[in-house]
């Protein structure tokens, strides 16, 4: 089975474009504001309109509401949402009529595992990154892959992320062989900003693996 790719974090234009000739499956766009890769929806908007179809497009929220959402997925055609806080399992059941939906888990140990079977109905695939205190994810922050090979075997796609890079990201598919990998942080030359050379890289060892 290929392994798909994401790279998340997107503000530029360009760098959507240099990840899309790189072999990229999907983007991300952070709808959080106050953190370093926060993009607005009229922004990612503009970025969008001007990218291939076949592309997958993913909004990023914490939080909010189900209406809000809503008006940025007509704002912007994002065609799967990831939800990287604390939300219930009825936010995502309630917008998988409308989108793929992405749950995403913060992982530092065994119980971590607990809260994927409550969104089991509530999402298309999990989501796991690292546990940062004050973060909800693009840290760069790596997590126990052991725990992210238990989740595989629970039965439903897996996204890996989480301290990812062009270095290790070949012996986390094999490790792990989830469903997709997903990067941000370690293909910048700086937050917010893609370094072309590290996107290839990246990319190519996802092809290889």
């Amino acid at each position: 089975m290929r392994v798909r790719a994401k790279i998340c974090g997107i503000t530029r234009y360009e760098d959507a474009a240099a990840a899309i000739d790189a072999g990229a499956d999907a983007l991300g766009f952070v709808f959080v504001p106050g953190t370093p890769r926060f993009i607005t929806p009229a922004d990612a908007a503009a970025i969008l309109r001007r990218l291939p179809a076949l592309v997958a497009r993913t909004g990023l929220f914490v939080d909010v509401t189900h209406e809000e959402i809503l008006q940025t997925i007509e704002a912007t055609g994002i065609d799967t949402v990831q939800l990287h806080g604390a939300e219930p399992p009825s936010l995502g059941t309630g917008l998988m009529s409308r989108v793929a939906v992405l749950k995403a888990f913060r992982i530092r140990g065994p119980g971590s595992l607990e809260a994927l079977e409550c969104h089991r109905d509530a999402c298309s695939a999990w989501l796991l990154d690292a546990f940062v205190v004050g973060a909800h994810g693009g840290t760069g922050a790596r997590f126990d892959w052991n725990l992210a090979v238990d989740a595989v075997g629970m039965g439903k796609p897996v996204v890996l992320a989480g301290g990812l890079d062009p270095t290790n990201v070949a012996e986390a598919i094999r490790q792990v062989r989830p469903y997709a990998v997903d990067v941000s942080s370690g293909v910048e030359a700086s937050p917010g900003r893609k370094d072309p050379r590290k996107l290839r890289e990246f990319l190519e060892a996802v092809r290889r693996a």
